[in-house]
């Protein structure tokens, strides 16, 4: 059986990963965890990310709707959300640095106060205790209690009950393990990430498993353990001489999988703008081999220095990354500048019908008047 080729393996990244909208609790179970991102430019991540895979998406939905929802905020391979069943997995999680005496005394003290008193905002709880400032991660300092809410969240303490204009609101909780061996966890949490970003490249599937540390730092060499097992019985393809993984049952070459790259009704490929962090294009490594150059994000990057600017969305067409804009959202709506690979946009009539039609999805998705979400 021949194996895949690498454009089988750009339609099958697209198309899995780019399914039918759907309701936003599925979109969030299939995707198995959205990556979130505080920048609005012009909205945060995660709502860029979902607004293509949920039916009448709004900007703000999911923090609209996020008490209701069976998710948590919580860490995987990064920050962002997860259905709660996933917890399970990585909870009770165990910091890689322990906290000294002094600092676990702050810390029950301030889960005491959120266990008697509730749902509680950062300031409340600033106001209750006098911490003092701590030195921040990339300079500066940050309040104390703030870094100890962060702290308790973090070890499965706290749970994020709602967000009060962009701030976590935290109330206390009492998670459940689950019951099976950390080995059988580790691989639960593995199959997780191939399935959200998959074909994986060999170098992609060791960094995502290393990532995986965050999320649970004390299945170290269980993960490892999974990354072995996985690259010896994943469906796997060597192209040009990189190895390449994906999971159980798929297979790259299918036409389900050819079809799946959305169409409009007059049969034209679909133009997207992609958030920065979205599942097809978060691994810079595999974007580089499915499509040919080199897309970066330049929000931390000194102005001087950013080639394709501040919060470039890379733009899909099709199968094809074939360019990036930066967008503003201002009085008349999305205010879009566009760049392209081939240094100009394509002439054909079907692209330029395509992208105002994606402009003007973004329009409505950023409309507040506009509230939407199923």
């Amino acid at each position: 059986m021949p194996a895949p080729t690498l454009d089988d393996l750009r339609r099958y990244a697209v198309a899995r990963s780019l399914f039918a909208p759907t309701t936003l609790p599925r979109a969030i179970e299939r995707l198995g965890f959205v990556q979130a991102d505080p920048i609005r430019a012009p909205a945060r991540a995660q709502d860029l990310t979902l607004r293509h895979r949920v039916r009448d998406y709004r900007a703000g939905d999911l923090e609209r709707r996020y008490p209701r929802l069976a998710i948590e905020e919580d860490c995987l391979v990064n920050y962002g959300f997860l259905p709660r069943i996933h917890l399970a997995l990585m909870h009770p999680r165990t910091p890689k640095r322990a906290w000294d005496a002094a600092t676990r005394k702050r810390a029950q003290q301030l889960l005491d106060y959120i266990r008697e008193r509730g749902p509680t905002h950062p300031r409340e709880a600033i106001a209750a205790f006098d911490h003092g400032r701590v030195p921040g991660y990339w300079g500066g300092t940050l309040n104390a209690t703030t870094q100890l809410l962060d702290g308790l969240h973090y070890r499965g303490l706290l749970r994020v009950v709602r967000r009060d204009s962009g701030t976590r609101v935290y109330a206390a909780v009492e998670r459940e393990a689950d019951p099976r061996p950390p080995a059988e966890r580790a691989r639960a949490l593995l199959a997780l990430i191939v399935e959200k970003y998959a074909p994986l490249p060999a170098p992609s599937l060791t960094y995502l498993t290393r990532l995986l540390e965050y999320g649970a730092p004390q299945w170290r060499p269980d993960l490892q353990a999974a990354l072995r097992d996985s690259k010896a019985t994943l469906p796997s393809a060597t192209i040009g001489g990189l190895a390449w993984y994906w999971p159980d049952g798929d297979d790259p070459r299918s036409r389900r999988w050819r079809g799946g790259i959305e169409r409009d009704a007059e049969g034209g490929h679909a133009v997207r703008l992609l958030a920065p962090f979205d599942p097809v294009v978060w691994d810079r490594r595999r974007f580089e081999q499915l499509w040919g150059w080199t897309y970066r994000f330049e929000a931390y990057t000194p102005a001087p220095k950013r080639q394709l600017g501040y919060y470039a969305l890379p733009l899909l067409w099709g199968e094809q990354v074939i360019g990036w804009a930066n967008v503003a959202n201002g009085p008349r709506g999305p205010q879009a500048r566009f760049g392209y690979v081939a240094g100009r946009a394509p002439r054909e009539a079907v692209f330029k019908r395509e992208l105002e039609a994606e402009l003007e999805r973004l329009r409505a998705f950023l409309d507040p008047d506009r509230v939407g979400g199923t």
